[in-house]
C-alpha cells in the first residue's frame, strides 16, 4: 500500500469540501473564504475541479507523478479552439514526458547564468534610466512608466533586439497575457490578434538570426541542438513567441505586485533601499505573499486517491502558490519580512518538471531593480486609484498611480 493510500488519512467525501467561485472576476485568492477554506482543510471545490491550499499538500502534487501538466486544458475549459488553442498546446509547459525532456534540454543553454551575469550591469543602468524620467515629479504610474518599459526593454537586450522596438513588444504581450486571466474568451480576438503578430515578429528575428547569426539569445535558440537533435521550425517559433510573451508578462505583473506589497509594509520598503543586498530575498519574499501566478495547475492522468480524497482522471487540480506560501502550518511567521531565512521555497515558478526555465532571468532583473527604486523613491505611497486584474490566474496591475519625494 503507497504512502497516498495510507488508512491514516480519513475519507474524503468532495460532495463536503468548501466550494471556491475562482472564475468570477471578483474572486480573490487572498479572500477570507480560501484561508477560511485552508483553517478547515487542505483543498476545495472550484467551477474547474480542485484547488489545493496547504504547503505539505501543494508540495507534495506538484511532483506527483499521477498528475500531468494542467494548463493544456485551459482553453478548453473556457470554450476556446482555433490559432490560440493551437500555440498553446505547442508551448514546452504543456508538454509531457520525452517531448517535455528533449525541448527543455535545447532551450537550457540560453538560460546561461553566465550570459545573466553579463547583462545585469545593462538591467541596473535601465532601471535608472527609467527611474530619471519621473523621479524629479514625484510620481508616476508604474506600470506604464516602469514596470512595461522595463520588462519589455530587458527581453529586447535579451533577445539582442533594438529597445525603442519594446511598445511592440509590450503591447502583444500584455494582450496576449489576458489569455491567462477569467475573462479569456470575452477576449480572444484580441488575443488572437496579438498572437498573430507576435508570430510575424518571431519569423523576422529567426530569419535574421539563421542568415546573420549574433552572440544572443535568439542565435542561441536557432541553433540550439543536442546529440544531433534540433527543434523544428514551429517549435522554434512557439518557443520564441512564448518566451517574449513569457518574459515580459511574468517581469511586469511581479514587479507591480511587489510595489503593491511594499507599500503594506513601507518599513521593508525603507529596509531595502538601506540595504540593497536584500534585493534576492525581497523577490522571493514578494513572491511568497503575492505572487503573479496565482495557481499551478495540474491534471490527474488516472483514477487514484491522495490523503483520503478520491481524485478522478481528468480532475484538473489548481495548487494555490499564495495560500501554500503563506500557510502557518508550514511557514513560521509567514508575514512579509525580506529579512527572513530558512523559508521553505514558494511555488511562484512552479515546481517539479514544469519549473520555470526563465526563473533565473525574472529572479535576476527583479533583484536588480527592486532595491534602485526604493533607494530613489523613498516614502513611497498611493497616488491615485489603481486598476488591477482579478485575483485569480494570472494577476497583475494594469495602472498603479504612485507617489514619493522627488528628486532622488
Amino acid at each position: 500500500m503507497t504512502a497516498t493510500t495510507t488508512p491514516d488519512y480519513p475519507s474524503i467525501d468532495a460532495a463536503d469540501l468548501p466550494y471556491l467561485p475562482v472564475a468570477d472576476p471578483t474572486f480573490s485568492v487572498q479572500s477570507a473564504a480560501v484561508r477560511e477554506a485552508r483553517d478547515a482543510g487542505w483543498c476545495a471545490r472550484t467551477p474547474y475541479g480542485l484547488a489545493i491550499l496547504r504547503y505539505e499538500q501543494v508540495n507534495r502534487l506538484l511532483k506527483d507523478r499521477r498528475l500531468r501538466q494542467g494548463s493544456w486544458a485551459w482553453p478548453q475549459h473556457n470554450g476556446v479552439e482555433g490559432p490560440f488553442a493551437q500555440w498553446w498546446a505547442g508551448w514546452l509547459l504543456n508538454k509531457e514526458g520525452q517531448d517535455h525532456a528533449r525541448l527543455r534540454r535545447l532551450l537550457n543553454p540560453a538560460f546561461s547564468p553566465k550570459l545573466l551575469a553579463a547583462l545585469s550591469p545593462r538591467f541596473v543602468a535601465l532601471a535608472n534610466e527609467l527611474i530619471d524620467g519621473f523621479a524629479p515629479a514625484g510620481q508616476c504610474d508604474f506600470v506604464s512608466d516602469f514596470a512595461e518599459p522595463y520588462a519589455a526593454r530587458v527581453i529586447a537586450i535579451m533577445l539582442g533586439i533594438p529597445e525603442q522596438e519594446w511598445p511592440k513588444i509590450a503591447e502583444d504581450s500584455a494582450t496576449l497575457g489576458l489569455a491567462l486571466g477569467v475573462t479569456f474568451k470575452q477576449e480572444l480576438p484580441r488575443i488572437e490578434a496579438a498572437l498573430e503578430s507576435l508570430f510575424a515578429y518571431a519569423e523576422q528575428l529567426i530569419a535574421d538570426r539563421q542568415a546573420h547569426p549574433k552572440d544572443d539569445f535568439v542565435t542561441r535558440l536557432v541553433q540550439a541542438q543536442r546529440d544531433d537533435d534540433r527543434m523544428t521550425h514551429q517549435e522554434l517559433l512557439d518557443s520564441l513567441a512564448l518566451l517574449i510573451f513569457g518574459g515580459f508578462d511574468t517581469t511586469r505583473n511581479q514587479l507591480g505586485l511587489a510595489i503593491k506589497t511594499f507599500l503594506d509594509h513601507p518599513d521593508q520598503w525603507k529596509l531595502l533601499a538601506e540595504h540593497p543586498e536584500l534585493g534576492g530575498t525581497a523577490v522571493e519574499e514578494v513572491m511568497r505573499v503575492n505572487p503573479a501566478v496565482t495557481w499551478v495547475t495540474r491534471e490527474a492522468l488516472d483514477d487514484f486517491e491522495f490523503q483520503g480524497l478520491a481524485i478522478k482522471a481528468g480532475t484538473t487540480v489548481h495548487l494555490f502558490s499564495e495560500s501554500a506560501g503563506t500557510d502557518p502550518r508550514t511557514v513560521e511567521n509567514p508575514q512579509f519580512d525580506i529579512t527572513a531565512t530558512g523559508r521553505p521555497p514558494h511555488f511562484g515558478f512552479g515546481g517539479g518538471a514544469h519549473h520555470c526555465l526563465g526563473h533565473f532571468v525574472a529572479r535576476s532583473d527583479m533583484s536588480v531593480a527592486l532595491p534602485i527604486l526604493a533607494r530613489r523613491m523613498p516614502d513611497l505611497r498611493l497616488g491615485g486609484e489603481a486598476d488591477w486584474m482579478p485575483l485569480s490566474g494570472n494577476t497583475g496591475a494594469n495602472s498603479l498611480p504612485l507617489a514619493f519625494s522627488a528628486g532622488h
